[in-house]
């Protein structure tokens, strides 16, 4: 893997927390969970 690959891969799993502004891997990530978590979802 690529330098940027392991990168975005740690990101994905960093909330970041204590510190400003925000993830956007990490957002990402979480914004599609809630999606696919929804029970109202249509398939």
């Amino acid at each position: 893997m690529s330098n940027q690959q392991n990168n975005h891969k740690a990101n994905q799993g960093n909330a970041n927390k204590g510190t400003s502004g925000t993830n956007q891997a990490y957002a990402k990530v979480q914004g599609n969970r809630g999606k696919q978590m929804n029970p109202n979802q249509k398939k």
